[in-house]
């Protein structure tokens, strides 16, 4: 009997009350400028900047996401996640110029990505100094594992593969299966 108790909690607190809450985020969201499709629900995120994100259809979003656009205000959007794209637990999105994730693709917990840097000039101190930012790009049905860290200007080809933990510094090919630190090529998809 307390297992049916305990069943009946778990699929009202996680199939109908996230529903109900989400369905409040997403219209708050959208009020505030965020594009979410249909079939997205919204959960418990961080936002600094809701005009600059757009999420497509049918998302599957787990909760602390961090959608971080680093700069003042301008015209939007810079963080583009396209249909079907799973985003686990913990992902943080930290953009100054543009992220485009494809569609279908798989993000597990604790993804970073970053497209930017602090400049590194000798004599100024680092906090301040603007440096390099590059745009990232997350082809079609991508799957990264739990923690991977994507730098700035890196754009990964459809169907590709990175192995939990890596830190990509460089574009990978459609279909190749990467892993390391930095990332470096292991595989391909066959």
């Amino acid at each position: 009997m307390s297992h049916l108790i305990q069943q009946g909690v778990f699929v009202f607190r996680f199939r109908y009350l996230n529903k109900f809450t989400g369905f409040f985020r997403k219209f708050f969201l959208n009020a505030m400028g965020m594009k979410i499709g249909n079939g997205t629900i919204m959960t418990k995120s961080y936002i600094s900047w809701p005009h600059q994100v757009v999420i497509g259809k049918n998302c599957i979003l787990e909760n602390n996401l961090y959608f971080k656009y680093d700069g003042i205000w301008k015209k939007g959007p810079s963080i583009i996640i396209k249909d079907n794209v799973f985003i686990g637990f913990g992902c943080e999105f930290n953009i100054r110029e543009n992220i485009v994730i494809g569609n279908h693709c798989n993000i597990a917990s604790g993804c970073r990505f970053i497209d930017h840097d602090h400049g590194i000039k000798a004599g100024q101190l680092i906090g301040p100094q603007i440096g390099p930012v590059k745009a990232i790009e997350l082809g079609e049905d991508v799957w990264l594992g739990c923690n991977v860290i994507i730098l700035k200007g890196v754009i990964i080809g459809d169907g590709a593969v990175v192995g939990a933990g890596s830190v990509v510094t460089t574009s990978i090919l459609p279909n190749e299966i990467w892993a390391g630190i930095p990332a470096r090529k292991i595989s391909e998809r066959k």
